[in-house]
């Protein structure tokens, strides 16, 4: 298999776990927050400001750059907002990654990033939203008020960044080969019917 598949995912529809048990079933890599360790070391920027950063759009306040980046100050990008330059560099990171063979890459607009790859196959996992925040909850262990704030914020930034990024509507079936209720089928079912989409797509 040849393809790099992408997992766009509303919070609590199982996008990581999903991600991880396709991977291991096809024996191809998974990358999601992995990402950023790997854009930390290349890039010899505080693996802190990645966390803080990730998939946040420019607009929004993010901590002090000086307090953790360590950059040429003559590069041509120092003067690039923080979260510009960082998805700049986990962009980078996931082009050399999928230029290596088949890989599940999670969020960071990688739909967009492969768009013009005839082997890129883009997944996104939405579910009822009760549903994902009573995941939320039990998985941290919130309130169901907290949780359902912690989903509300996670799914509006998400939407803004990619919006942001890509200039599409994050969630439009018209941007993806294929949109799962991951609430209905359950994470098992989400790879099952992923895997069996990319047999047929083979």
């Amino acid at each position: 298999m040849s393809k790099v598949i992408t997992v766009s995912r509303e919070l609590g529809s199982g996008g990581r776990e999903v991600g991880l048990r396709l991977a291991k079933k096809l024996g191809i890599p998974f990358y999601d927050k992995e990402l950023i360790a790997m854009a930390a070391e290349d890039s010899n920027i505080s693996e802190d400001l990645f966390h803080a950063n990730d998939e946040v759009i420019a607009g929004q306040k993010r901590i002090n750059y000086d307090d953790y980046a360590t950059v040429d100050p003559f590069s041509p990008v120092y003067e690039v907002p923080v979260s510009d330059q960082l998805f700049v560099i986990q962009s980078k990171i996931i082009q050399r990654l999928a230029a290596n063979g088949p890989c599940v890459i999670i969020g960071r607009c990688a739909n967009y990033a492969f768009s013009d790859r005839q082997d890129k196959i883009s997944i996104f996992l939405s579910g009822d939203k009760s549903d994902r925040i009573r995941h939320i909850a039990k998985k941290h262990d919130f309130s169901e008020k907290k949780a359902k704030a912690v989903v509300d914020e996670t799914d509006s930034r998400r939407r803004e960044f990619h919006k942001y990024c890509s200039n599409q509507e994050w969630g439009n079936a018209a941007f993806y080969d294929l949109c799962i209720d991951e609430t209905k089928a359950g994470v098992d079912g989400t790879v099952d019917i992923i895997k069996k989409y990319i047999e047929i797509m083979a």
